[in-house]
């Protein structure tokens, strides 16, 4: 070996273990821990193809038949700054498609372009669900719409459900407000940027009379999607697809796979969709309070092999189990102290037969938790927030594939996917070799 080549692949050697260092470094606890133990795997995804900068990541996916990974992103989270090679004032970055498929090795083999939303699953059939203002199915070949579940015509707001499902046309070089504009209150009268304040001349009173009267004209046993979705989970086996839209605080609803006819619901404690309340105060959180009679919000779920649905309500740091009629089991409460966005987010399992563990992700404290399934103990976690490989900014979305690795999906700050694979894995144990080996 020349010179140059060792010095290649000295820095090869470097650059990973710094890398490795890095989760390490933050998670020593986790690393310690009598749950499961994970390395942070620098070499995945690829750098992607095309200039493409990803925006924040909304929907993330395993396929069931090859371990391939979909990752929805919001390419309208991008700002101009970041779209300076389109007119080619910079070396990057271009407008990703909001659809981007990676191969095992983190390779971009596909993509297509489709309205961005909230919530994504695939099928093994070639098929990709979206949670846009509704679920709609696309074909992932060639990205045409071929169905939709049906949704109310009105919305709470005030305003009409919209049916068209183009992508507006770009401009170049032209941005949106960045991933975080619409999470930050709008100033007050009189305050400069950054003030907090309230929504200007919304009559209060006006405003309930007419949410009372949408939910009067909607009520919670209405057989279709009435608001967002923040959900979708594929059922292959009973041929049913499973969706959390935001009405009432989140409602799971379960329907036809193929006909997308409704079948049955369910809100928190298993609450059959005829005793969801429609009063404010039962759905309502404080931090270190007694929990919420009914889900919170940004309602998101999963299933397990033995047939049990876990449904993280987000904004109420808590799990309900329930079976796949909606029938409540049990509750775990998670880091209740958590405010703001909430600690139950993104729901997945572990790879071996049982799936002993639950993985959390946690938006607002930036972990993943490792909670035994049984139990509801938590038993150990991964992450910290930051920006280096390993850590977690805004992160929003988990998978896990056959082989135990996990996936994540980030918006905020964060706007990438990334892998962790386990540490008794041969991947996990090279690059803990590779973290022992010493840099001179």
């Amino acid at each position: 070996m020349n010179i140059q080549k060792k010095l290649r692949a000295g820095a090869v050697v470097v650059s990973m273990a710094l890398g490795i260092f890095v989760v390490y470094a933050t998670l020593g606890v986790q690393a310690q821990s009598s749950g499961p133990r994970y390395v942070y795997d620098p070499g995945w995804p690829k750098p992607l193809p095309n200039n493409w900068k990803m925006g924040g990541v909304t929907g993330l996916a395993v396929d069931p038949k090859d371990d391939t990974v979909w990752a929805y992103d919001r390419p309208n989270d991008l700002t101009n700054i970041e779209l300076e090679k389109e007119i080619g004032i910079a070396d990057c970055c271009t407008l990703p498609p909001s659809m981007i498929h990676f191969d095992k090795e983190g390779t971009v083999i596909g993509s297509f372009q489709a309205p961005q939303g909230h919530g994504m699953d695939v099928d093994s059939k070639g098929f990709a669900y979206l949670g846009q203002n509704t679920v709609r199915k696309y074909d992932v070949k060639t990205g045409k719409l071929v169905g939709a579940i049906e949704h109310t015509p009105d919305l709470e707001n005030g305003g009409k459900f919209q049916e068209e499902t183009s992508v507006p046309p770009h401009t170049p070089g032209r941005g949106g407000t960045g991933p975080v504009a619409g999470f930050l209150p709008p100033p007050a009268a009189g305050e400069g940027r950054g003030g907090r304040g309230g929504r200007g001349n919304v009559d209060p009173a006006a405003q309930a009379a007419a949410r009372a009267a949408f939910r009067a004209k909607y009520p919670p046993t209405t057989p279709m999607i009435v608001g967002g979705i923040e959900e979708i989970r594929i059922n292959e086996t009973d041929n049913e697809i499973y969706v959390a839209d935001n009405y009432l605080g989140g409602r799971v609803m379960v329907f036809d796979l193929a006909s997308f006819k409704f079948k049955r619901g369910w809100g928190a404690y298993g609450h059959k969709l005829t005793e969801i309340s429609t009063n404010e105060g039962d759905h309502a959180y404080k931090p270190n309070g007694p929990m919420a009679k009914e889900f919170v919000g940004h309602l998101t779920f999963n299933f397990s092999n033995d047939g049990l649905v876990y449904a993280a309500d987000r904004n109420g740091n808590r799990i309900h189990v329930t079976d796949k009629q909606g029938n409540f089991k049990k509750e775990f409460k998670l880091a209740e102290y958590t405010g703001v966005g909430g600690s139950t987010g993104g729901v997945a399992f572990s790879s071996d037969k049982a799936q002993k563990y639950l993985y959390i992700s946690d938006l607002t404290n930036n972990h993943i938790w490792f909670i035994e399934r049984e139990t509801g103990k938590v038993v150990g976690q991964l992450g910290s927030m930051g920006e280096n490989g390993g850590q977690f900014f805004g992160i929003h979305m988990i998978a896990t594939d056959s082989k135990g690795n996990i996936y994540t999906g980030e918006v905020f700050a964060g706007e990438r996917v990334q892998r962790f694979v386990p540490a008794d894995s041969p991947r996990g144990k090279l690059m803990e070799q590779l973290l022992r080996a010493p840099l001179n």
